[in-house]
């Protein structure tokens, strides 16, 4: 059953942006209603909308790409600004040439300023072009998420060591699923997604996950973290802290970076998001908030010559959540506007059929949904508006 929730394009509103509702100018609301797990509804016109980001470019050999136009940029190429000593106070002290930073054999692992947690991460690196060595002594580096766990940098091009020990692994805990190295001299793209594990008083919720390409190939398929990986030992399942720092390793080989940068993610159903399945306890408070907000915007279409659009909107409001007040009020207004449309003259009427077509389907919908109460009064006296001018025949 089709169902336009949302006001016809002539009758479009902007919902305050405070209130976490999308601005309104939505195709028809007729999916399935929220329900005891998800506070939206299938094709809702009141989720928000998602945010606009201008697509950055991709690397060549010879130049970085652009970042997206939300991407927090770590490192521009020119400076260490925003990074500093890892377990002391000082600021870093790696080589920035030609548009990179290179590890300086021990000058010290380094971490980024600024800390953050679940992310879009994009790295890229690069070993020399003349690397000697063999196993892990061949170009050694990695990267710790939030400072923890680690993901292997290591030149694995042609070279033979442990399995979870190669570059790109979960170090410790998982190999890549496959060995998409350049070789040596050449630039290597990581693109990360990250997401912290999550606890809740002292049991996990969420184990954390990791998925990483190396230059588009996938090597991890979101892998549990198990922990924070490590070396020899194995690793044990902890809670994180809510922020950390991207930490850069200092292996005593010359290593190079450009192009950093990071996209914070939204939050988790596990750690309060609205999106995916919710505890039903969190289902209804965010469906309450979202009546409210819809209750709120139906106050300011207030209009006693033209009813509709707040009546429509109040009708839209019980699909979250059935606030009794709400009812009383639309049963008032259902009921006075189906006398008005009476009352108005025989060539007049016909006018309105689009519009009184549209609060039946709502009210048809709602009763579907089980947002009425049983034997709702108004919609009778619809169903008898609409059987009495035909306006349920088919032309």
């Amino acid at each position: 059953m089709k169902f336009n929730l949302a006001l016809t394009a002539a009758c479009t509103v902007l919902l305050f942006n405070q209130t976490g509702l999308a601005a309104v100018s939505a195709p028809p609301f007729y999916g399935d209603p929220p329900d005891e797990h998800h506070p939206w509804g299938v094709h809702d016109g009141n989720r928000p909308q998602p945010k606009v980001v201008t697509p950055g470019t991709f690397s060549s050999e010879a130049q970085p790409g652009k970042p997206p136009s939300d991407a927090v940029v770590l490192f521009n190429g020119t400076d260490l600004s925003n990074w500093r000593l890892d377990k002391k106070e000082g600021p870093a002290k790696w080589l920035v040439r030609d548009g990179v930073m290179q590890v300086v054999p021990k000058a010290g692992t380094i971490r980024t300023r600024e800390e953050f947690a679940d992310c879009q991460l994009h790295i890229e690196w690069a070993e020399p072009k003349d690397i000697q060595g063999s196993s892990q002594g061949r170009g050694n580096s990695g990267l710790f998420l939030m400072g923890m766990c680690e993901i292997q940098v290591l030149d694995s091009y042609n070279n033979v060591t442990y399995a979870d020990g190669h570059a790109a692994a979960l170090y410790g805990v998982n190999p890549p699923i496959a060995n998409a190295l350049r070789p040596p001299g050449e630039f290597q793209v990581y693109d990360i997604v990250f997401r912290r594990p999550v606890y809740k008083q002292g049991q996990v919720v969420d184990p954390g996950y990791v998925t990483v390409f190396v230059n588009g190939v996938l090597a991890q398929d979101h892998t549990p973290l198990e922990g924070t990986g490590g070396h020899k030992k194995r690793s044990k399942p902890v809670p994180f802290p809510e922020k950390g720092p991207l930490v850069l390793q200092d292996h005593g080989n010359p290593v190079r970076f450009r192009n950093i940068w990071y996209r914070p993610l939204p939050l988790r159903a596990s750690e309060g998001g609205t999106d995916g399945c919710l505890t039903a306890e969190a289902t209804m408070a965010k469906r309450k908030q979202i009546a409210a907000n819809i209750r709120q915007d139906a106050d300011r279409l207030t209009d006693p010559a033209n009813p509709a659009p707040q009546l429509l909107r109040l009708l839209e409001s019980l699909a979250y959540d059935r606030d009794e007040a709400t009812v009383e009020k639309v049963t008032r207004m259902t009921s006075a506007y189906v006398q008005g449309v009476k009352q108005l003259p025989a060539d007049q009427v016909g006018a309105k059929k689009d519009e009184v077509k549209q609060v039946k389907s709502a009210l048809d919908y709602l009763e579907k949904a089980k947002a009425l109460p049983p034997g709702f009064g108004p919609q009778a006296e619809i169903e008898s508006l609409v059987k009495a001018q035909h306006w349920d025949k088919k032309s």
